[in-house]
């Protein structure tokens, strides 16, 4: 006998084998983020996955309809900081080398589900300790084989031996060569692994800049890859038609990786005013995870964490969320952001208050992870909006989310591609 959640799986895994039908959304109100505002009744018309009318008419013949008039309707949400393709954080360091390649790739298309469910339809996937193990998930999205949303992602962390993107405190020879292919000493090796991750099937590039505050031995405050190994980095990027993310805590990090050309910076915790300016004036997203903080301090000391992740928990949660409050005070790009992974994945949205409550108004919240989001993944033609052309990705919540963000933590339903997925 098939369990119903096994039952439910299994309809939604053969929905997204059929070929995409015609689909007809009648919204009660609809979120147009580009303009900043909700409108009223309005319908969408989805052909062949992509949105075709904008406008209420008659349905198309033979077309699915799909009414939603109770609900506020919504561009999929968007998520630049995931790690789908991971066992997630707990408190055995050692936990990642434990779990098979076979083991990890089921835990990451189960982490694939649980977000694409909480109605974010696109994330960028920003690193995994094994080499391509997100290639691989994000492959198995896009032909069908797992529910999950659409991926960009880097294949492997490019950072120092011993970096914030290393497996550490465990016996030498411990970590597999698979968990350490982007490890690099010099601009020429960052290079040939750059290099090496977009033969791979990577996207875009992660550079770990600083120490980080999960990771044992470095310190988020301390510069790792140099100026001069990013930029070799961002030229591979370059070439490739792609860019470079840099995660960076410590503010001479940021500023050296902005310098250096990156995209974005991830986490920002430690950025000083001057960071804030340079970032504006080079056009330089920062993406802020400001909600995990508190996980960490009561997951992480309830389930004894090692104490050197929660003192640099400690050390970095408020001083981020201040500078993210004055980042917004100064007009720097801002895009959403949660690090998923960290926390339990598919409670992506409770980001969302806490954003408002730190300087954002609802509307900044949501465009930060639906237009602003796809310009930072440069797949704004695809995502982002609900506007002709774009992928027919919705999603539908009760109320209004312009006026009560939390509407966001409670989804009601999804069409990704114009495939009703919930």
């Amino acid at each position: 006998m098939i369990r119903p959640a096994l039952a439910c799986f299994a309809a939604l895994f053969m929905g997204m084998q059929a070929r995409a039908e015609t689909v007809y959304v009648k919204a009660g109100q609809l979120v147009d983020v580009e303009a900043g505002r909700v409108l009223p009744k309005s319908c969408i018309t989805i052909i062949d996955s992509r949105i075709t009318i904008g406008r209420c008419a008659r349905p198309p013949k033979g077309a699915r309809v799909v009414d939603w008039q109770r609900y506020t309707v919504l561009p999929g949400l968007i998520d630049l900081h995931t790690h789908l393709a991971d066992v997630g954080q707990g408190a055995d360091i050692a936990e990642p080398i434990k779990r098979d390649a076979a083991e990890t790739a089921f835990i990451g298309a189960r982490n694939a589900y649980d977000t694409l469910m909480a109605g974010f339809t696109s994330v960028r996937d920003v690193g995994s300790f094994r080499a391509f193990g997100d290639v691989r998930l994000r492959d198995a999205i896009d032909k069908g084989l797992v529910p999950g949303p659409r991926m960009a992602v880097v294949g492997a962390y490019i950072t120092i031996a011993g970096g914030g993107g290393e497996i550490n405190g465990l016996p030498a020879g411990a970590v597999p060569p698979e968990m350490r292919a982007g490890v690099s000493s010099t601009p020429a090796e960052v290079t040939r692994n750059a290099e090496a991750l977009f033969n791979g099937g990577a996207d875009f590039l992660k550079l770990i800049a600083t120490g980080a505050v999960l990771a044992i031995g470095t310190e988020p405050g301390q510069l790792e890859l140099t100026e001069d190994q990013m930029r070799a980095a961002v030229a591979v990027a370059t070439a490739h038609g792609s860019y470079a993310t840099a995660h960076a805590h410590g503010a001479e990090g940021i500023k050296a990786a902005i310098r250096a050309g990156v995209r974005s910076i991830e986490h920002a915790s430690l950025i000083d005013e001057e960071g804030l300016a340079l970032a504006k004036a080079q056009g330089v997203w920062l993406v802020m995870d400001i909600f995990n903080g508190d996980y960490i301090d009561e997951v992480g000391t309830r389930e004894g964490w090692p104490a050197e992740y929660l003192r640099k928990n400690r050390e970095t949660t408020d001083v981020q969320r201040q500078m993210f409050r004055r980042g917004v005070e100064m007009g720097v790009p801002i895009a959403f952001g949660t690090d998923s992974g960290v926390y339990p994945h598919g409670l992506n949205a409770r980001q969302f208050a806490y954003m408002v409550h730190h300087g954002m108004t609802p509307m900044q919240a949501i465009q930060s992870a639906t237009r602003d989001a796809a310009k930072v993944m440069m797949r704004e033609q695809d995502v982002g909006a609900i506007a002709v052309g774009r992928f027919g990705d919705l999603i539908a919540v009760e109320g209004d989310p312009s006026r009560d963000i939390r509407t966001l933590e409670r989804v009601k339903g999804v069409i990704k591609g114009g495939q009703l997925v919930r």
